[in-house]
């Protein structure tokens, strides 16, 4: 058994002690880490600038990519020297590839204090405390959610972006994804706890927050069924839709941004709203994940390519200036040249302002793991740099076009690769780093001339000059035959 630590418990509180977090993953798993750093500070922890540094280390972890383990198996192996030399060092493993793989985790680094799943986050404290006498790795996993996320206390990095919690799990069944099987089916939060936190977060100092959901356009559909809330058929919008509406209703909040949708869920009135709310950003995150209807299909991705280009044509059509961004993955099993080449035909037609691309790796617990067909990862490699060279072709064009326009900018903080310049977004996501400037901090707004433009950023000149219409509408072309 393990002797109990001196000095660090007492009445039930943590003092005097650091942590320290690694996340991986999506933006779920950094609102899952913000919360996970509140709830240590109310533990009496406070931030370690560094791993080493730490009293207690957590890994946030993904399960989505094939690397998500070997990431996490080797920071681990790099910690254990410093944990075996300082036994009083707290490792904590949580998230998603705790919660599918804590036999594997707690077998492969036996000397690891905590391990918890995606639902355990609130009990965090008790297992630290558990820990302390255990003579094993302390594993606790549920399969249900007892509380959202957003319920738990937060420490945010910066004081102008929050992430909001709108709904967890999942109801769809994409072949290539283990979420569902991870968080659980789909529950949707109140609209007024929703309303209540955004609330406060403003009042916080908060003047954006990016609304979060596996599905967010499925949003209220679970509370609709059980008779939670009534339907929104009356009223002609979803209830997302209505969300957004409600939201648009908050003093104070500038920007409302929101990930994921998926395809087969989008109405025109989220359409609608994100053109008549001035907060809601012209910024559509709309995952593509391949151009070939075969593909689709064995994807489990319910929609059909030209159904996906309607929606981008609608968007565009709808929203002046917005900017499309998408995933797609490269060399899913049975894709053939064809199918990659209607995947490439689409991006094409789309114009996408950005993407995220990806090759399909094997992830044990998914339906795609047992087909036929899968690809030698040199095929899958070549038509993954194919692929990227087009989106960014694509991207370099779009934000071409933003050269020479007047934009508004919200300042993230200092540039990560220049100290000499200050990085922020446009109300459609682009990147724009502008040279030092009084009112260029973190949180502030500016007005910035857009000068000079490459693939996944833009350089600008802060101005007094009044802003531009949007600009993001690609130039005309031929719809793919799809």
């Amino acid at each position: 058994m393990r002797t109990r630590r001196s000095g660090r418990l007492f009445s039930g509180a943590v003092t005097a002690r650091t942590y320290f977090i690694r996340t991986y993953g999506c933006q779920m798993n950094e609102h899952d880490s913000e919360r996970a750093a509140g709830v240590l500070e109310t533990m009496g922890y406070r931030p370690a600038d560094d791993v080493e540094s730490a009293d207690l280390v957590l890994f946030n972890t993904c399960a989505i990519r094939e690397n998500a383990d070997q990431k996490l198996y080797g920071h681990l192996s790099q910690l254990k020297p410093l944990k075996l030399a300082d036994p009083d060092r707290q490792v904590v493993v949580g998230g998603c590839l705790a919660q599918k793989d804590q036999d594997v985790i707690a077998q492969k680094a036996p000397w690891i204090d905590v391990v918890y799943g995606t639902h355990n986050l609130g009990h965090l404290p008790a297992l630290l405390v558990q820990a302390d006498s255990a003579a094993l790795p302390v594993v606790e996993i549920v399969e249900q959610t007892e509380a959202f996320p957003s319920a738990l206390p937060a420490r945010r990095e910066v004081r102008h972006h929050a992430w909001v919690s709108i709904s967890i799990g999942c109801d769809n069944t994409c072949a290539f994804c283990i979420v569902p099987s991870l968080r659980g089916r789909e529950k949707s939060r109140r609209m007024g706890d929703i309303l209540a936190e955004v609330r406060g977060l403003v009042a916080d100092g908060v003047c954006e927050i990016t609304l979060l959901g596996q599905n967010v356009n499925s949003y209220g559909r679970d509370l609709v069924r059980s008779g939670d809330v009534a339907s929104p058929g009356a009223r002609n919008r979803t209830l997302f839709a209505e969300l957004l509406h409600a939201l648009g209703d908050v003093d104070g909040l500038e920007r409302i941004r929101f990930t994921s949708p998926h395809p087969k869920d989008f109405t025109s009135d989220v359409f609608t709203a994100m053109r008549d709310i001035p907060s809601v950003c012209e910024h559509l995150h709309l995952p593509l994940q391949s151009g070939s209807n075969d593909v689709l299909r064995r994807m489990q991705r319910s929609y059909r390519a030209r159904r996906f280009l309607d929606l981008v044509e609608e968007a565009r059509a709808t929203i002046a200036g917005v900017a499309i961004s998408t995933d797609i993955i490269v060399g899913f099993p049975g894709e053939t040249e064809d199918d990659f080449e209607q995947t490439l035909e689409v991006t094409r037609s789309a114009a996408f302002d950005s993407a995220f691309t990806f090759e399909y790796s094997r992830r044990p617990g998914t339906t795609a793991v047992d087909l036929d067909g899968h690809l030698d990862p040199a095929v899958v490699n070549v038509r993954y740099r194919r692929l990227a060279q087009l989106t960014r072709e694509l991207a370099g064009a779009s934000n071409a076009r933003q050269v020479g326009t007047v934009q508004q900018l919200l300042i993230e903080g200092p540039s990560k690769t220049d100290a000499q310049r200050f990085s922020g977004r446009t109300r459609t996501n682009r990147l724009v780093h502008v040279e030092q400037h009084p009112a260029a901090h973190a949180g502030g707004v500016v007005h910035a001339t857009l000068d000079e433009a490459a693939s996944f950023y833009l350089l600008g000149t802060v101005t007094d000059a009044p802003l531009d219409a949007p600009v993001g509408t690609p130039p005309p072309r031929t719809r793919a035959a799809v």
